[in-house]
């Protein structure tokens, strides 16, 4: 079994910017790539392959097949190549320009096949907007929002604290908590989503998804900044079982919600006070890995790739994982707590 793991921010998606890369997308792109190839060299029989900027020093990916870039058009055909030849492509990208959808589309095109997210679960998953728009018509509870064009000021009738970001942003990237219509955050030069600051606990469920369904990892607590900016900082597991088993049950309805998926998802929400889940809401889906996959493998009882690979191929596999306190860092730093 060969299978292709492209990252797009260590991968040479940027490989032609000049001055340095931006520190955060390589930190989390080289902890999730790492993080994920070390468990498929893991499965009996798997060769794995990556592209790797070779200015992303930190990058170790032992056992691997890697092939260095320094050109977008070797970028390109070794894309093609690699993806022609594998028997599965998993993609970690941003949403934002695009670039996750464009890659899915490259490799459908090319008669490759997705071991992760298909275009048309990008498509609705990868719009903040559209995602909540689809999760509200379904009857999933998401924050009030609504969609500002680059011009647009913020709206005097609106509930504030509110949240304002790029319907297609990834990794908190401007992101701003504002508490008026008189703040005035950097100008942006695409479209916005403003959506009510909802009180509560930020946590997260990663799920593995197939042809027969999907599995639920263990919940986890998310820490963000208390700059203004919801930083994502890292998170911790496991949560206490009554906000857990809500936050499964809105995993689940969110993915009930959606196309069909199949690989990696990773769904960001909040855990409002009522105790029976009455404020409990979905601000976003990633449809891609996170970096919440370092800290749950730490966790996990089993391979987490081979599980996710077993459920893209139809199977469902029982998935466990220990009690024992960790958190974790978008750098991939794993501490047991205990």
């Amino acid at each position: 079994m060969h299978i292709f793991v492209y990252e797009w921010a260590t991968g040479g998606g940027l490989v032609e910017e000049s001055g340095a890369l931006p520190a955060s997308l390589v930190r989390e792109g080289s902890a999730m790539i790492g993080a994920m190839a070390a468990d498929l060299v893991k499965i009996e029989g798997c060769r794995v392959s990556a592209l790797r900027d070779p200015r992303v020093l930190q990058l170790s990916l032992p056992r691997c097949d890697v092939v260095d870039v320094t050109s977008c058009g070797a970028q390109y055909d070794e894309f093609e190549r690699l993806a022609s030849a594998a028997d599965a492509v998993i993609l970690i990208a941003p949403e934002f320009d695009g670039i996750l959808l464009k890659a899915a589309n490259r490799i459908v095109a090319g008669g490759g096949r997705l071991a992760s997210p298909m275009p048309e679960f990008i498509r609705i998953a990868a719009d903040k907007h559209r995602t909540c728009q689809a999760l509200e018509a379904a009857g999933v509870a998401t924050p009030r929002g609504l969609l500002l064009d680059p011009d647009d000021p913020l709206p005097a009738e609106f509930s504030y604290p509110a949240v304002l970001k790029p319907t297609d942003g990834a990794g908190s990237q401007d992101t701003y908590l504002v508490s008026g219509p008189h703040d005035a955050p950097p100008a942006y030069a695409w479209r916005r989503r403003l959506e009510q600051f909802l009180p509560g606990l930020p946590a997260s469920v990663s799920m593995l998804c197939g042809p027969q369904g999907s599995i639920a990892l263990a919940p986890c607590k998310q820490r963000l900044s208390d700059d203004g900016r919801l930083r994502y900082l890292g998170g911790e597991l496991p949560l206490p079982l009554g906000l857990a088993n809500r936050a499964v049950t809105l995993a689940q309805q969110t993915m009930a919600a959606l196309p069909p998926a199949v690989g990696y998802v990773g769904i960001d929400m909040v855990l409002g006070r009522d105790p029976h889940g009455a404020e409990d809401a979905v601000i976003e889906v990633n449809p891609r890995l996170t970096t919440s996959y370092v800290g749950l493998r730490g966790a996990a009882q089993m391979n987490l790739a081979d599980a996710m690979w077993r459920v893209a191929q139809g199977e469902l596999p029982s998935v466990s994982f220990s009690q024992r306190p960790i958190e974790f860092d978008p750098a991939g730093n794993v501490n047991f707590m205990q």
